[in-house]
């Protein structure tokens, strides 16, 4: 087992529209928009109140335009080598969804990508949860981080420079239990019109920070010095350093602090 594959989504819902939105992705769409479909085995979704916004770095993001924009975020994992199949089955069916009215129109895709695994780096080696576990395991925090090397070429040595010296340094004695890193694949062209397709897809890298503790408790400490890191070590630059913690399942527990 490994997460091949992944849905990673992060959405604004219109000013006004935060409980209906929240009621309608945790009441149907998480279902049968995702959990449903055949190969993904594992979902979670992460929210950003607005004091969690304001830590996001950096100032001026090529992801997310504020930088404050998309307060939920939804993680899935796909079975790995069944990312085709499975892309056929969701574009199917959210057609369908869309065509019965089951879609909630009133919200903006600030982020969403389908992407590939590249590479997991686990804190304490063998021991603890696999990246397979981590979006069924109680984490109480998880950093999103979106890194664009300076070229296509590139993106191989910054994925290096990751796993083999930044990681594995910025874990030990941390909170983070691991950091899975991915790297976003084309939407395909029959996609939902209100989906942008993918930018970045031969320069950038997409990370997941699995957090055992609110990452307010260690932000400052361990993640607040992570846009100077990448930007010294030549190879590419940080788009995007985000912080979540994990929705509550059918509750409404945090809309009332996302703005």
């Amino acid at each position: 087992m490994r997460p091949g594959h992944a849905l990673i989504t992060m959405v604004e819902p219109h000013p006004g529209q935060e409980y209906a939105y929240n009621r309608w992705y945790e009441d149907d769409h998480y279902y049968a928009g995702a959990m449903a479909m055949p190969w993904m085995y594992a979902g979670r979704r992460w929210v950003a109140t607005r004091d969690l916004q304001l830590l996001r770095r950096p100032e001026k993001s090529a992801v997310a335009e504020p930088v404050t924009a998309g307060c939920y975020l939804s993680t899935y994992w796909i079975t790995e080598g069944r990312y085709d199949e499975h892309m056929k089955w969701t574009v199917g069916i959210n057609k369908r969804l869309n065509r019965d009215g089951r879609v909630h129109q009133a919200r903006t895709h600030v982020f969403t990508a389908f992407q590939d695994h590249e590479a997991t780096v686990y804190r304490d080696g063998a021991a603890g949860p696999r990246d397979f576990h981590a979006l069924d395991h109680p984490y109480q925090g998880l950093v999103l981080e979106v890194v664009d090397a300076e070229s296509a070429e590139g993106r191989a040595e910054l994925l290096e420079w990751l796993v083999a010296r930044r990681l594995p340094r910025a874990l030990a004695g941390s909170p983070a239990a691991m950091a899975v890193v991915f790297r976003p694949t084309p939407l395909p062209g029959d996609r939902m019109t209100y989906v942008k397709q993918v930018e970045g897809v031969d320069t950038r890298l997409t990370l997941l920070w699995f957090l055992e503790c609110d990452p307010r408790e260690c932000w400052e400490e361990r993640f607040a010095a992570g846009e100077g890191e990448v930007a010294e070590s030549g190879l590419g630059r940080l788009e995007l350093l985000a912080p979540f913690i994990p929705t509550v399942p059918g509750t409404d527990r945090y809309v009332d602090l996302l703005r």
